[in-house]
Order: structure tokens, then C-alpha cells, then sequence
């Protein structure tokens, strides 16, 4: 049985974690170097950094970040943010990225999808997609979750592993931040869709949450958190010992 994955996100900012990073052991620590470094120590399977700066200048400070953390954690990877084309692909590969995260970039580009797995393999290719219910239907949202493109998000999920998208990260719109657990419904609908590993987002508010997921949709790979972790709300050694102790399949 594959072992179920624990994955921090780091949303990067002009090289600072804009998240609050407020918890034991780390206190008032905005590098997100430094914040690989204790999650990568602490038992997580991998690492998502999200360069949320637009800006060329932004970017190219992200690139600094991330070839240093890269050169200090040893587990992988996954960077997403202003992905829009091959050559973006390329500059994070080159700084030590495992995998790459498209998102609005593939919706308004789907050709970015199968030129990127043709050239680095769909084991490479994340597509993270931004979900959210309107009129009873699942839709995909782009721009960080602003602007509603009208699309089936399961046809969109569909497609995106067709051409060549290796993994799925599903962010639920409607339950990021509230904390009462990921969206199962969602997930669920997500997983009968495609054979690809899906990664959840969005939801989690405490170690009960990451049972739930993995207990109720077994097809589900990894569950994905940010401020659980970095408030300290959620240890990762303890949520993983909590996993095994329910029969959930984990790397301790």
C-alpha cells in the first residue's frame, strides 16, 4: 500500500512566508528557508512553495529562495506561482525544484500541459486548480480564486491528466480557511474521475481532519495545509503517529 503524504505549504512573498509563522520552536520566523529546514526535520513528505509575487523582480527573488532551500531540504518539492510558460518550468527546475504547480497558467494556456510533461515527464506536472460550487456545480476558478472561467472543474481535472498532468492538487474554495475539515464531496467526485495521485487543499483544521480524509476517500494521496502547521495547530510527527494508530499507511 502506498504510505499517505503530509505536505506544508509556504505561500513566498518577496522571499518572506506571508502566513504567520508563530508557532513552538520557530518563533517570528519569515524565511521560508528556514521554515523547509523545520518542516523537512519534522517529518514531512514534501514541500509546496506558492510564489504569489507577479512581479518579474518578485520572482527573481523567489528563484534566490528557492535554490537555497533546495540545497538544504531533501525531500521534494513542488513550486507553483506565475507559471506560465516552458521557460518558467525550466528556471525553477534549474534551482532545484522536483515538481511544478500550473495553474491559471494551463487555463489560459492548455498547450503548457503536455509541452511541459513531453519535455521533464507528467511526473513533474502538478495542476493545482482553484474549486469552487456555483449553481450546485463544481467550477474552477483562476487568479486566486477571483475570477470564475465558467469551466467544469472535473472535465478541466479530466483534461489536465489527458495531456499529461502527473498529479492534482484540488483547492476547495469553499471550505479554505474555515477549518472544519477538506471537502470530501469534492475530493470524492475529484478521485473517481482520474487514476493520477490527488492531493487535498483546503479545510484543514485539526489531526481529525487528515483522519477523516484518509478513512473516508482512500484513493486520496496526501492531504496539504499551510496555517494548521505554521500556528502549530497540527505537528506533523504527532498527526502521522495519530495516522498509523488509525491503520492509515505512513512515513514515521
Amino acid at each position: 500500500m502506498i504510505t499517505k503524504r503530509i505536505i506544508p505549504c509556504l505561500d513566498v512573498r518577496n522571499g518572506q512566508v506571508v502566513k504567520g509563522v508563530n508557532f513552538e520552536g520557530l518563533k517570528n520566523v519569515a524565511s521560508p528557508v528556514e521554515l523547509a529546514e523545520y518542516y523537512s526535520a519534522a517529518g514531512a513528505d514534501e514541500l509546496v512553495f506558492y510564489d504569489i509575487t507577479a512581479s518579474a523582480e518578485g520572482r527573481s527573488l523567489f528563484t534566490d529562495v528557492l535554490k537555497e532551500a533546495a540545497s538544504k531540504v531533501f525531500i521534494p518539492l513542488t513550486v507553483g506561482g506565475a507559471i506560465n510558460s516552458v521557460s518558467d518550468f525550466d528556471r525553477v527546475l534549474k534551482c532545484g525544484a522536483d515538481k511544478v504547480s500550473v495553474n491559471s497558467g494551463a487555463i489560459k494556456d492548455p498547450s503548457l500541459i503536455p509541452a511541459a510533461a513531453k519535455l521533464y515527464g507528467d511526473q513533474c506536472v502538478v495542476l493545482s486548480v482553484d474549486v469552487k460550487r456555483v449553481d450546485g456545480k463544481f467550477t474552477v476558478f483562476a487568479k486566486g480564486g477571483r475570477e470564475n472561467t465558467g469551466m467544469d472543474a472535473i472535465e478541466w481535472i479530466k483534461r489536465g491528466v489527458a495531456n499529461g498532468a502527473g498529479e492534482i492538487v484540488v483547492n476547495s474554495i469553499d471550505t479554505d480557511g474555515v477549518k472544519n475539515g477538506f471537502d470530501l464531496e469534492m475530493l470524492s467526485a475529484v478521485c473517481d474521475a482520474v487514476s493520477v495521485p490527488v492531493i487535498a487543499s483546503g479545510g484543514a483544521g485539526g489531526y481529525d481532519d487528515f483522519i477523516t480524509l484518509f478513512k473516508a476517500l482512500p484513493k486520496v494521496d496526501a492531504g496539504l495545509a499551510a496555517s494548521v502547521f505554521h500556528f502549530g495547530e497540527v505537528n506533523i510527527k504527532q498527526l502521522k503517529q495519530k495516522m498509523k494508530d488509525n491503520g492509515i499507511e505512513v512515513r514515521l
